[in-house]
């Protein structure tokens, strides 16, 4: 029910199953207690324009959430939630033993937990972004001004050391159990690449038939291209306005992107800009940060940024809109001039995607998928 990307593939899913097998049962497994079916059927196609058949759909809510909470795991957080993975997997089998188990969560733990106690159920994996990889342990020695990730350039000294180790031993750890899945889907070229490395080895040995492969997440661009029209006259309605849309999540960095802001905008009154008072009539420069708000950590999120944009003098320049619906980000993405994303090995980039397809100029983190996939060469 958070409202992001990833949950846009799980309902995009449904659908397709529902689509092609009419008289399958979707049981999803979930935490989110305090919205009942109608309540988060209903969210998902004003969010995503997404409508299900809800006959077929059953909610099976789970009480060992907190479990795979990175709150619950202050030290260890990596291994801790992985092990938490397995008690919720306990909890959801001991409610019902699924026919086929597909994970769209990251959680690699719970599908070797499947196969050890139900070794004939079929299992498969949707992987947003691999809970470790290569680039991660990399970032360690990496300098924290380069921006690469919130573990950049935490491998020094004694903590350090110990940190790269444990690292080192998860993502030997986490191979082994991704090894066991049956069927391996990633959303990017990125993400491939690193599941490859990391499960390569373990699956090869187990003789899994299915090679890892790239689907690459649904994303609204037929709805973006029937509702925005690209042309001479339509592009005159375009403001000032840079637009960011991505959930209120640390790893989205919109910390940098405040402060870039505040640099641009210092920046205009001695030299000239892409958006400036000669394109727009004399209008000035607008930062609008979209995105959804899953629980009280991502609220408090929220208000502390609202306390920076305060700091950095922003606030006649910013506007944070939080669980917009379909057709509100469809406005904006047909007002705005440039997107933005600042996330480092962003997985895939669902956004950047509805910004090319609504005609934003994108800038974005030269890594992950939105260079390996996206914002790259035509031609």
């Amino acid at each position: 029910n958070a409202g992001g990307g990833g949950e846009r593939v799980l309902w995009a899913a449904i659908k397709a199953t529902q689509k092609r097998w009419p008289r399958v049962v979707c049981v999803v497994y979930t935490g989110d207690h305090d919205a009942d079916k109608d309540r988060m059927l209903e969210k998902v196609q004003n969010r995503f324009n997404i409508k299900l058949h809800p006959p077929t759909i059953v909610f099976l809510y789970l009480s060992t959430r907190h479990y795979v909470l990175s709150s619950t795991w202050p030290r260890f957080t990596l291994l801790g939630q992985s092990l938490g993975s397995i008690v919720l997997a306990y909890d959801a089998f001991s409610l019902l033993v699924p026919d086929v188990f597909i994970d769209t969560m990251g959680y690699a733990f719970a599908l070797a937990f499947s196969k050890v106690f139900f070794p004939s159920v079929p299992t498969g994996a949707y992987v947003h972004y691999p809970t470790i990889s290569t680039d991660m342990l990399g970032s360690l020695d990496s300098s924290p001004t380069l921006g690469k990730g919130l573990n950049a350039g935490r491998g020094k000294g004694l903590r350090g050391f110990l940190k790269k180790h444990y690292w080192h031993l998860f993502a030997r750890l986490y191979g082994r159990v991704g090894g066991s899945v049956d069927v391996v889907m990633t959303n990017s070229s990125w993400t491939a690449s690193h599941i490859q490395t990391l499960w390569g080895p373990a699956r090869t040995k187990r003789r899994k038939p299915h090679p890892v492969s790239v689907v690459f997440p649904p994303v609204a661009v037929d709805e973006i291209v029937r509702s925005i029209t690209l042309d001479a006259a339509n592009e005159k309605d375009r403001q000032p306005t840079i637009l960011c849309i991505a959930q209120f999540r640390p790893e989205k960095n919109h910390t940098l992107l405040l402060r870039s802001f505040a640099r641009f905008l210092r920046s205009r009154s001695s030299s000239s800009s892409i958006i400036g008072e000669n394109n727009y009539d004399g209008k000035q420069p607008h930062l609008l940060l979209l995105g959804s708000v899953r629980d009280a950590h991502d609220a408090t999120r929220v208000y502390d940024l609202r306390l920076l944009a305060h700091e950095l003098q922003l606030n006649p320049h910013i506007t944070f809109l939080t669980d917009a619906s379909f057709p509100t980000i469809l406005a904006h993405l047909a007002t705005a001039s440039i997107g933005v994303n600042c996330m480092w090995n962003e997985h895939f980039g669902i956004g950047v995607v509805e910004y090319m397809a609504a005609g934003l100029i994108p800038v974005v983190n030269d890594s992950g998928g939105p260079r390996m996939d996206i914002v790259v060469e035509w031609g």
